[in-house]
């Protein structure tokens, strides 16, 4: 069997980095080029498909996908940048978390908090918390109206030996269900809420069905901690520092969020909540996404509040909540 022509790429990438330099900005290389390989192996399966099926508007078929190449490879780019800028921030460290079965001693029996153990002040993962969450963006030319309601379950899920609470997160719009997550977290001693993973079940529905009922299309954006190389990250911790980056997650190209704290005196409101100069402030991104970023408000022993996006006026504000 002969060797590809990635495998002679893939050692001198290897060879060439030292030992010192396999870090973050290592990873990032070569997620880079394998970005490049999956532009390229869609690119080549468009163009056969072209060959097979428009022999006679082979050309116009082949401009289209050298436009949608460009801009594949111009999005590979983007995102290396952006990851790029990630481990600058986290001083080019690799994601090493301390989770895991060697680790369960350090985490707290899920069901306890709220009972016998203080929860994480930013998100109280107490049994029986709901929030509801409300916000207006425009979709085609048409106004649509979210809802998000977050409860916390009495389910538990044991991830690499942790034992993580299943919190339920549904998402509506205009009264039709079109996300079903169930995110999984876990919180250990010093009070640091983790992130383990989700199973993200998304919706639509479709024009002409009868009935016109959402139906799964996809779980984009499932992962779990453990598992293809997946790795829990620290949603929030217990004691905040401004200037703080952190990884909330991590499945390469799939799971990449990460925050950054901001401030721990925000000052904004919602009709059922206010910070009084004591929120939690953070900017939440993802290299997935370049340039897309939200600020995030929390009030200590409620949670968030707010939701915003610099620069424009969208808002997704907490409208109800119940806490046990």
């Amino acid at each position: 069997m002969k060797h590809c022509a990635l495998v002679p790429l893939l050692l001198l990438f290897i060879h060439s980095t030292t030992a010192a330099e396999l870090g973050c900005s290592a990873t990032a290389r070569s997620l880079h080029l394998a970005c490049g390989y999956d532009v390229k192996d869609d690119y080549l399966t468009s163009i056969a498909a072209c060959i097979d099926s428009q022999a006679s508007g082979l050309e116009e078929c082949v401009t289209e996908f050298d436009a949608e190449l460009t801009e594949a490879s111009e999005e590979c780019s983007e995102v290396f940048t952006a990851r790029l800028e990630v481990c600058e921030a986290l001083g080019d460290a690799a994601h090493d978390p301390v989770f895991g079965e060697d680790h369960a001693a350090s985490f707290v029996d899920p069901l306890q908090i709220g009972i016998t153990i203080e929860p994480n002040p930013w998100f109280p993962l107490v049994r029986g918390n709901v929030w509801i969450y409300e916000g207006t963006f425009d979709e085609d030319g048409e106004e649509v109206t979210e809802t998000i309601t977050v409860t916390v379950t009495d389910q538990v899920k044991i991830i690499e030996g942790i034992t993580c609470l299943v919190v339920i997160d549904v998402a509506e719009e205009d009264g039709e269900v079109v996300e079903s997550t169930a995110d999984w977290f876990a919180q250990d001693v010093d009070g640091n809420l983790w992130y383990c993973g989700e199973i993200s079940r998304n919706f639509e529905s479709f024009e002409g069905d009868d009935p016109e009922d959402p139906e799964l299309v996809d779980i984009e954006g499932s992962w779990k901690s453990g598992r293809e190389d997946a790795q829990a990250g620290i949603l929030f911790p217990a004691d905040p520092v401004v200037g703080d980056v952190l990884r909330q997650e991590l499945a390469w190209t799939d799971a990449e969020d990460v925050i950054e704290i901001l401030s721990l005196e925000g000052d904004e409101s919602t009709a059922v909540a206010s910070c009084n100069g004591q929120c939690l402030v953070t900017r939440d991104f993802s290299p997935l996404e370049p340039g897309v970023n939200e600020n995030k408000y929390f009030v200590p022993g409620i949670g968030l509040i707010l939701e915003t996006v610099p620069g424009e006026d969208e808002r997704v504000e907490l409208i109800d909540f119940q806490l046990q």
